[in-house]
């Protein structure tokens, strides 16, 4: 097939799944129809081992959405086919260029397709195509545009089709076919501008052999005086942050408790400062090794301060992680409070990352590549696994659990819901777990989230 077959097949595929219908399954099967063609029609050289890692993603994304059918869910399946098909074509380009290619794409789609000889076959396609084009299609879309824009205008116009109904919405049609051509043409049909290409080397995460030339960053500091900047910097910094990880867990650990609220405020403050002070240690690293210093026979102690500042910033880190973990253990699992760990755990990774940096000579820009698909790979642990139902699970075992808040502000955790219900014998809020099931059941077929089949009322 080429390309224009698989921009209409798609087009008509999202106008029967979405017609008079709310996203659920429909997308999921959308979405696994998408990774399937796109691995058929990728070339073989361009299937290398993170395209088949996107490709299953892809597949499993889509199930995921198909089973919950959450804000979580939804991002991993744009994101995984994006990625899919941006890999299907450009195997060497870098992820950082993703953004930026499909949101150029977006904005000249709207000139793009009207360019006709750059995506439509310019041969003439065979006679029984060539005749079902020019004498139903095109008069068919021309007549459908203007019956809709003359009934608008002229009530006796639209009366005289009153004893003909037809029971389909052409407004919704008309819209899905928009939306559907312009999300098929962007993803079968986009295009890498030339000056990508050219700068694709400048996000390399490897050193060329000129950076390795050692000199100074600037004209009015030598090499030697920056590279005592260096260590008389990172010195000091490690001395401040030997006295800030005391009084941090002093006052983390040995304080006079206080109330919850006083204590989520506390937390909350002190994690931000933690992760800002990652971000900054990283900054900070990232300026005196962004070439010269990386190959510097002289900065061999430069290095080894760098490194024990990564190590006390990871030690922050835990404790910051341990008085979290306490937090949880003290009022029981939310949301934010996983967020936590989630950015705790994604701070650690870019101090390990730097490290290997460091370590392994590598540019700046390896940290954004690597994080990158460490942020993407956040986005497929959301989706994938049920937090909601791991929350609810979990707090059902304290005394203080509040099940009316769980019920109301608790994703997908409606399984355990209904057994503490069972326990505490509370019909009422039986009741409402099984209305608020049996109204996802009701959904039509293509608008339904799997999960809430599988509930048992």
């Amino acid at each position: 097939m080429k390309t224009h077959h698989y921009i209409f097949l798609t087009t008509l595929l999202f106008v029967i799944l979405f017609y008079d219908e709310n996203m659920g399954l429909n997308l999921g099967i959308l979405g696994v129809v998408y990774a399937l063609l796109t691995f058929y029609k990728t070339v073989k050289k361009n299937k290398t081992k993170v395209f088949n890692l996107l490709f299953a993603a892809g597949i499993i994304s889509s199930i995921s959405f198909a089973w919950y059918g959450d804000f979580a869910s939804f991002l991993a399946v744009v994101t995984s086919l994006l990625l899919l098909s941006f890999k299907s074509r450009n195997r060497r380009l870098t992820i950082l260029f993703l953004v930026p290619v499909f949101a150029i794409n977006c904005f000249t789609s709207v000139f793009r397709i009207f360019n006709f000889d750059a995506w439509l076959p310019k041969r003439n396609v065979s006679g029984i195509w060539q005749k079902t084009l020019a004498f139903v299609l095109i008069p068919l879309v021309l007549l459908s545009a203007f019956f809709g824009i003359y009934s608008a205008g002229s009530d006796h116009f639209a009366s005289i089709f009153t004893d003909f109904e037809l029971d389909i919405n052409v407004w919704q049609v008309l819209g899905l076919t928009i939306l559907g051509l312009f999300i098929a043409f962007n993803y079968w049909n986009y295009a890498v501008e030339r000056f990508i290409y050219k700068n694709n080397r400048m996000l390399d995460n490897h050193f060329q052999d000129k950076d390795k030339i050692q000199k100074s960053t600037y004209s009015f500091l030598d090499l030697d005086a920056e590279r005592m900047s260096g260590v008389v910097s990172f010195f000091c910094l490690n001395i401040l942050l030997i006295f800030f990880i005391v009084t941090y867990n002093y006052e983390q650990f040995y304080e006079v408790s206080k109330t919850p609220v006083q204590l989520s405020e506390e937390t909350h403050e002190r994690v931000n400062a933690v992760i800002i002070s990652i971000v900054m240690a990283i900054l900070v690293i990232m300026f005196y090794f962004k070439s010269a210093f990386n190959f510097d026979p002289k900065a061999g102690f430069l290095r080894i301060l760098a490194k024990i500042w990564i190590s006390l910033n990871a030690v922050l880190v835990f404790s910051a992680m341990a008085k979290n973990y306490e937090y949880i253990i003290s009022y029981g699992l939310t949301y934010k409070r996983l967020g936590v760990f989630a950015f705790l755990i994604l701070s650690l990774i870019g101090l390990a990352l730097t490290f290997i940096k460091i370590q392994k000579k590598k540019r700046n820009v390896f940290l954004f590549n690597t994080m990158a698909w460490c942020f993407y790979g956040t986005i497929l642990a959301c989706s994938y696994i049920n937090w909601g139902g791991i929350i609810t699970s979990q707090n059902m075992k304290r005394r203080d659990f509040a099940e009316e808040y769980h019920f109301a502000n608790i994703n997908f955790g409606e399984k355990y819901l209904l057994k503490y219900a069972d326990e505490k014998n509370d019909i009422a809020l039986k009741n409402k777990i099984v209305r608020k099931i049996e109204g996802k059941k009701s959904s039509t077929f293509l608008s339904k989230n799997l999960y809430y089949e599988t509930l048992k009322e």
